[in-house]
C-alpha cells in the first residue's frame, strides 16, 4: 500500500482531536509533518501542547479562512490532509455564518493552495453527519446528503467543493466520512466524554435525546483509515465511510459506560439538551466495505475496548478539563 516514511505532509485542524492523533501517528511512521493549529494570542497549540512528539514537527499556528496562512502550509508538501473546520452542532444553530466561513471557505483556501502547489493528494474530511438521519441502513457512500443542521450543510458544501476540484481541475482528493469517532482528548461537548464526566461524579446521567442511534469508531481506527486512504492509489477521487459497521443507541451507551464503572445509571432527560426535532439524526450506521475494498482497513479496537481506553485516560487526564472549566 505504501508507506508514509519520507513523506512531507501538512494537516490543518492539527491540535484538534482527531487531528493531534494524526499528527502523532505520522510522526512514528517517519513523515516530516508540518501542522496548522488555530491562532490565539495565549500561544496554544490545543492538544498538541500535551503531546511528546510536538517538538518534532513544524508547527505552524493560522487560521483556514486565512488563504495566506494556508498557502503557506501547503507549500512543498507531499500530502495534505484537511481536518479543519468548526464542529460544534448546538454552536452551528447560533452562528451558522461563521461555519461557512470556515467549513466551505477554508475548504476553498486548502484546495486552491494545494492545486497551485502541485500537490500530490489531498485527504478532505467530510462527517457522517452530512447523511442526516438514514434512510437506509446500512450507509453506503451513495447515500442522499441531508443538511440537517447548519453544521452539516456547510460540511455538505465543504465536500462538493473537494468533488468540484477534483471534477474541474483534476486535482487529487480522496474525501473520507468518519462516523462517530471517540478517544482519548475528545471533547466535554461530545456524548462519550459527556457521559463518563458525570458517571465519575454519580450514578445520574443527564442527556437529550436517548433513542437515537450511532456508529462509535474509536480514535485509531479513524487515523488509520485516514492513512490507507491517503496511499491507496485506487481511493483517487472516491469518497469513503469509515465506520465501525455496528450501532448503539445513546441511552444503551450510557448504559455500557455505566457498567464500566461498576454502576447502574441513571439516565435523566433534560429538554434544554434536545436538538431542535427536525435537526436531529436518528440513526447513524456504516457501511465500511468500500473502505476494506479500496484500502484494506477495517476497524481493528472494538467499541467496548475503545471505551475502557477513553474511561481510563480521562480519569488520569481528568486536570485538562478541569482546567477549561469543567467538572470531571
Amino acid at each position: 500500500m505504501g508507506s508514509f516514511k519520507g513523506k512531507k505532509v501538512f494537516i490543518t485542524g492539527a491540535g484538534g482531536f482527531i487531528g493531534s492523533h494524526l499528527a502523532e501517528h505520522l510522526m512514528r511512521e517517519g513523515a516530516q509533518v508540518r501542522s496548522m493549529v488555530h491562532y490565539n494570542a495565549l500561544g496554544k497549540r490545543g492538544w498538541l501542547d500535551y503531546s511528546d512528539l510536538a517538538s518534532e514537527m513544524e508547527i505552524l499556528p493560522g487560521d483556514i479562512t486565512d488563504r495566506d496562512s494556508v498557502r503557506a502550509g501547503v507549500k512543498g508538501r507531499d500530502y495534505v490532509f484537511h481536518l479543519g473546520a468548526l464542529i460544534a452542532i448546538p454552536y452551528s444553530y447560533q452562528a451558522p455564518r461563521s461555519y461557512v466561513r470556515a467549513n466551505i471557505e477554508g475548504t476553498l483556501n486548502v484546495l486552491q493552495s494545494a492545486m497551485d502547489e502541485g500537490v500530490q493528494r489531498v485527504l478532505h474530511t467530510s462527517t457522517s453527519e452530512v447523511y442526516g438521519t438514514a434512510l437506509f441502513v446500512p450507509i453506503t457512500e451513495e447515500h442522499p446528503l441531508q443538511g440537517q443542521s447548519p453544521y452539516s450543510a456547510s460540511k455538505i458544501g465543504a465536500d462538493k467543493m473537494a468533488e468540484a476540484f477534483a471534477a474541474s481541475f483534476e486535482l487529487e482528493v480522496v474525501t473520507v466520512r468518519p462516523f462517530n469517532t471517540f478517544g482519548p482528548r475528545q471533547s466535554m461537548r461530545a456524548v462519550i466524554p459527556t457521559i463518563i464526566s458525570q458517571c465519575l461524579r454519580g450514578n445520574d446521567v443527564k442527556l437529550g435525546a436517548v433513542s437515537p442511534t450511532r456508529d462509535l469508531n474509536y480514535v485509531q481506527n479513524t487515523v488509520e483509515g485516514f492513512c490507507a486512504a491517503a496511499l491507496a492509489p485506487n481511493a483517487k477521487g472516491q469518497t469513503i465511510n469509515f465506520g465501525s459497521g455496528r450501532e448503539i443507541s445513546v441511552g444503551d451507551l450510557a448504559i455500557a459506560i455505566g457498567k464500566i464503572f461498576g454502576k447502574d445509571v441513571n439516565i435523566i432527560c433534560e429538554q434544554e439538551r434536545l436538538r431542535p426535532s427536525k435537526s436531529e439524526v436518528e440513526r447513524l450506521l456504516a457501511c465500511n466495505k468500500k473502505a476494506k475494498a479500496l484500502t484494506d482497513w477495517e476497524p481493528r479496537v472494538t467499541l467496548e475496548q475503545g471505551l475502557e481506553k477513553t474511561v481510563a485516560w480521562i480519569q488520569q487526564n481528568a486536570e485538562h478539563y478541569k482546567a477549561q472549566g469543567y467538572v470531571v
